[in-house]
């Protein structure tokens, strides 16, 4: 994509500093603060500016706000629309609500439901239409010219910019030796603001956007690339397919580079905000910290500014990242047993569990499985370690006292686990074909394969053997073959 001159942009850095005066008081001046843990992982000095400490949660409404006050009396009588996933949404019924101005927000399928109950309790009219925000996008057109209201874009609008671009005022007061900023990239609203704003005040600053693999629209702008935006992500709120057209030449112009995320980088850069900065934030906000830390060589011994986009996640949603973050971290770990059928043997295991420190979570016990012995059932325990070396202690522990024989996952497949468990617990060699649940070893060469994993399934009593899977591919979803030979079912007998 060619580069636009600076001159030829519709938005100016005056633009930014007039938003600045405009909505003052009226937002949070959000905190900026130095991580010392988040520095020492990340091999670069991080500064963390908390937008997700906004009321509504989030950047966005510095942008509605400077829209909504750059309106007309008879415009506000009228009432405004917006398309939104949540954050904008928020932002704009908010404002509107506190400036007596009617606003109607229409949302995609598929909205967390904490987003559209925050939006609703802000006193906006809330229209669920459209399974895309593309979708959402033309409805909230035809309700804007059949009702003649206004349409707040949620980032291309040079008003709209303008709010999101006086975070780069403060977060430059805050910490005036940085040297990159990394910034969060869905339609880009946000990094064209605060590009314009970083780039005044110091033109040697470096601006990073941050795109997740499954939505690269801007990615695709820039970069001249053709990649799908399609499929599920974490960071829904830049999960934008079609980058802003007044974004693009901001972007083209200002910005140094695009780096694109993967969805466990995400999830992990939530974990370690919450844990070691005690701070929540949703996918979007932690985009930007996972790229830095995905990136090391890029931004080694740089002072590095981080946006803490917003905060609005999902409380189940977050609850299922930490959990598969303790999976991750050899922490919680789960094991499937194939057990006699007798009083007193399910006290033994958890005896032996709780002797060696666990603390068993979950129990699933079942009698069911017709391909066993009548006499045999299958014990499935989820367990708490309190670090990797203690799961390794507690599974030769149980290996030490049973017999290794069938399959089950450990991290990092702690994803599919929960979903899968009870209906793979149930595979024998004898059915080959129900096999090919189970990931692949990597293609020789693969970059994504993931550390050795040993799936295993121990069985109670003894003797025990030891039966293992190779190492494993996050990203190769080609299909498993067991390492043991499959057994032949006995002929059937002919009927008489």
């Amino acid at each position: 994509m060619a580069k636009a001159k600076a001159g030829e942009l519709l938005l100016t850095a005056d633009d930014v500093r007039a938003a600045a005066k405009r909505i003052s008081g009226a937002v949070e001046r959000t905190p900026t603060r130095h991580s010392r843990t988040l520095s020492a992982i990340a091999g670069c000095e991080i500064f963390l500016k908390f937008e997700n400490l906004q009321f509504t949660a989030s950047f966005k409404e510095r942008g509605a706000l400077n829209k909504l006050l750059s309106l007309g009396a008879e415009e506000h009588r009228r009432g405004v629309v917006a398309m939104s996933a949540g954050n904008h949404a928020q932002g704009v019924a908010y404002h509107a609500g506190r400036l007596g101005v009617p606003a109607t927000i229409v949302m995609p399928e598929g909205t967390p439901f904490n987003k559209i109950k925050h939006t609703k309790d802000f006193g906006a009219r809330v229209l669920i239409d459209g399974a895309t925000l593309s979708e959402s996008f033309a409805h909230a057109q035809k309700i804007a010219a059949k009702e003649g209201l206004t349409f707040i874009h949620p980032y291309d609008d040079t008003a709209v910019m303008a709010g999101q671009g006086t975070v780069a005022f403060e977060l430059l007061e805050d910490a005036p030796s940085l040297d990159v900023l990394v910034v969060p990239i869905g339609g880009g609203g946000l990094i064209s603001g605060m590009a314009t704003a970083a780039k005044a005040v110091k033109p040697a600053i470096e601006i990073f956007g941050v795109q997740a693999c499954a939505y690269p629209s801007m990615y695709n702008v820039v970069r001249q690339a053709q990649l799908p935006c399609a499929g599920a992500t974490l960071a829904e709120g830049i999960a934008v397919k079609d980058a802003g057209e007044i974004t693009r030449k901001i972007v083209g112009a200002l910005v140094r580079d695009i780096l694109l995320v993967r969805e466990d980088e995400i999830e992990r850069a939530i974990a370690a905000l919450l844990e070691i900065e005690k701070t929540v934030v949703e996918g979007a906000a932690a985009a930007a910290f996972a790229a830095v830390t995905a990136n090391r060589e890029q931004f080694a011994g740089k002072n590095v500014g981080i946006v803490l986009s917003g905060g609005n996640i999902d409380m189940r949603l977050l609850s299922n990242v930490i959990l598969r973050e303790l999976s991750r971290e050899g922490r919680i770990l789960s094991v499937v047993l194939e057990i006699e059928d007798r009083p007193g043997l399910l006290a033994r295991i958890a005896t032996l569990v709780g002797e060696t420190g666990g603390n068993i979570l979950e129990v699933s016990h079942n009698r069911m499985m017709t391909d066993m012995p009548a006499k045999s059932a299958t014990l499935g325990m989820v367990i708490e370690a309190r670090d990797n070396d203690h799961a390794k202690e507690i599974r030769e522990r149980l290996e030490d006292a049973g017999r290794v024989e069938r399959l089950t996952f450990q991290a990092p497949y702690c994803r599919r686990l929960r979903a899968r468990r009870r209906r793979i617990s149930c595979i024998r060699a004898s059915k080959p074909s129900r096999l090919r649940r189970f990931p692949s070893p990597p293609a020789p060469g693969c970059a994504w394969a993931a550390e050795p994993v040993s799936c295993r399934t121990v069985l109670w009593p003894p003797p025990w053997r030891f039966a293992q899977t190779p190492s494993l591919c996050v990203r190769c979803r080609c299909r498993a073959v067991a390492n043991r030979p499959p057994m032949t079912a006995p002929a059937r007998r002919p009927r008489a």
